[in-house]
């Protein structure tokens, strides 16, 4: 197969081309400019090469529905320009293939199941930390869809006693974004997640945030596997704290070896795909779109 593969990012996008397997062929990225410049950029790189799919996992919120009338849009981003944009439409009226379309990290989480971390698993969870926080879960094989899709970065938490941040999040103040992601650490300790030291409080702080949402997680949806993609989980020293904060929180309520024992290393676990988790996770929506 020769697969398309958009990795739609408030930031910028990706674009490839690949195969059923997860192999990267050709890729290139650009800037998120207006809907405009940006599809023209993309229509640039697809015309011509003859894919016979084409896989998109997006920032959003976006309206994953097939019987929706706004599906493939892009709804209430604060993204400017972006807002209520029609990116499937624009697709499809260009290239008359079969097409996958979800967020972006139900896309990695599928990837991953695919090709990576979670391959073999019918059930996986993966997140990712960076300008914001999102999740995509696997459940008995299926992405996790609803009224809209998992918004799991926007739940709310427990503050700690020493926290006195206000949170980043313009929706929810202290929601799980609005004190763990990136511009909420910016905010706070005044630098970026990346310019301060392996021993900085900020990641013992983190670590209690993303352990206590892991907690909600798997006492929600009890994944078989859990991912941690972004900027910020590659942190390492972070991943001992988060399995202390994770097991505080479930306080002995889940009596499985992948949580009470040294099992959690394979349980809790970076993505096997790296950087190309949210590439190929779009090559698998174009995988699973040609083959229904």
């Amino acid at each position: 197969m020769k697969l398309g593969a958009i990795e739609a990012g408030g930031t910028k996008f990706v674009v490839c081309i690949g195969d059923e397997f997860g192999n990267v062929i050709e890729r290139d990225s650009f800037p998120t400019e207006t809907p405009e410049e940006t599809m023209a950029n993309i229509f640039k790189f697809f015309d011509g090469k003859d894919i016979e799919a084409l896989g998109v996992g997006c920032f959003g919120p976006i309206d994953p529905d097939l019987n929706s009338p706004t599906y493939g849009y892009i709804t209430t981003t604060p993204k400017p320009g972006w807002g209520n944009f029609n990116i499937m439409g624009a697709l499809k009226e260009r290239y008359d293939i079969p097409m996958g379309f979800d967020t972006d990290v139900n896309g990695a989480a599928l990837g991953e199941a695919y090709f990576g971390a979670a391959k073999g698993l019918d059930s996986a969870l993966y997140m990712t930390i960076g300008t914001g926080i999102g999740c995509g879960a696997i459940v008995e094989g299926n992405l996790v869809h609803g009224l809209l899709h998992p918004e799991m970065g926007h739940m709310n938490m427990i503050v700690r006693e020493d926290d006195t941040y206000a949170g980043k999040c313009p929706f929810h103040g202290t929601c799980f974004e609005g004190l763990a992601a990136g511009p909420a650490i910016e905010a706070r300790w005044g630098k970026k997640g990346f310019e301060l030291p392996a021993d900085h409080p900020a990641w013992d702080l983190e670590a209690y945030y993303i352990g206590q949402a892991l907690a909600t997680y798997v006492l929600v949806i009890s994944p078989k596997k859990i991912i941690l993609g972004g900027g910020v989980s590659k942190q390492k020293q972070m991943f001992p704290l988060i399995h202390k904060y994770l097991r505080e929180f479930l306080n002995g309520y889940i009596q499985k070896d992948e949580i009470l024992t040294d099992k959690i290393d394979d349980y809790i676990v970076s993505p096997a795909l790296g950087d190309n988790a949210g590439v190929c996770g779009a090559l698998a929506l174009a995988k699973q779109a040609l083959e229904k």
